[in-house]
């Protein structure tokens, strides 16, 4: 995709601590030709941490705004900021199943104008565990991908994380775990093991932020077929698609509505999807 003729050339500030420009910076280079920067010295973890020590105020949204109103404070001739903010939830329909959620958010304080990026995916090792040995630790730590995905240590009491008694982020092999697993062990009874879900340590999330800014990109190339605004996007689906046995509305899709936050002009688009939908997705047929 070519560069956005209006912001070809911009600097954008980028708030991450996580190497997130690895990833960030290549697609908003490519696909708008953004001057990508990091924010210089700007900590990030005051606005939420993955391992509780400082809990994230707000909306994945509200948080990934605040970020980037931080990187205009630490670089103010910048006229671009960019964040990235995951969450990680349980599956609407598999509880079990852990979904990864990405927000790549665009704020260009010239204009107003706010464009985010989104990726959501099951593939993810999001996941934890409580142990009392070692080797269950180990155990843990070849199914999260160890040690090319970092696992974090914490001590663990009655079977819930007690960062502030014991933390470690940065084992980096086998010897370094070991030991911070017996740490905690030794400190707490037992030790909560979990996959750390900063970016610069999970190859499999740095990935989805990747995807997340390409879907910035795309989206910002949406325009307003009335005003040329970038962002001419999908605000909601409209259900009700028949099923294809009984005819009833079902809660899939029959069509998107597009709106252009600019100027409020709006259109309707069919789903693409066939004329009815599979009797599984049916309140009647399949209560």
């Amino acid at each position: 995709m070519s560069a956005s003729p209006g912001h070809a050339g911009k600097l954008a500030v980028l708030a991450t601590m996580h190497g997130k420009e690895a990833v960030i910076a290549p697609a908003l280079r490519d696909g708008l030709g953004l001057d990508v920067v990091l924010a210089p010295g700007l900590d990030t973890d005051r606005f939420g941490t993955f391992t509780r020590e400082v809990a994230r105020a707000g909306s994945q949204m509200e948080a990934a705004r605040r970020k980037a109103l931080a990187g205009f404070t630490c670089l103010p001739q910048a006229s671009i900021a960019i964040a990235s903010e995951g969450s990680f939830v349980a599956h609407p329909h598999m509880p079990i199943l852990p979904v990864g959620m990405e927000i790549v958010l665009l704020v260009d304080r010239d204009s107003g104008l706010e464009i985010a990026g989104r990726d959501e995916s099951i593939h993810t090792n999001y996941s934890h565990d409580v142990v009392d040995s070692v080797e269950a630790a180990l155990v843990f730590a070849r199914k999260s991908g160890f040690p090319g995905h970092g696992v974090v240590v914490l001590g663990s009491r009655d079977g819930h994380p007690v960062p502030a008694l014991f933390a470690c982020k940065d084992a980096l092999d086998d010897a370094a775990l070991s030991r911070a697993v017996t740490q905690a062990i030794g400190l707490c009874g037992q030790a909560h093991v979990e996959t750390d879900m900063r970016a610069h340590r999970n190859p499999t999330r740095m990935a989805a932020i990747e995807r997340a800014a390409r879907d910035l990109v795309e989206r910002f190339s949406r325009r307003c077929p009335r005003c040329d605004h970038p962002g001419f996007d999908t605000v909601e689906h409209v259900a009700g698609l028949p099923c294809g046995q009984c005819g009833l509305p079902t809660r899939v899709a029959k069509a998107h509505v597009q709106r252009c936050e600019r100027c409020r002009h709006s259109q309707v688009t069919l789903a693409n999807r066939g004329p009815v939908a599979s009797s599984m997705h049916c309140d009647s047929c399949n209560p």
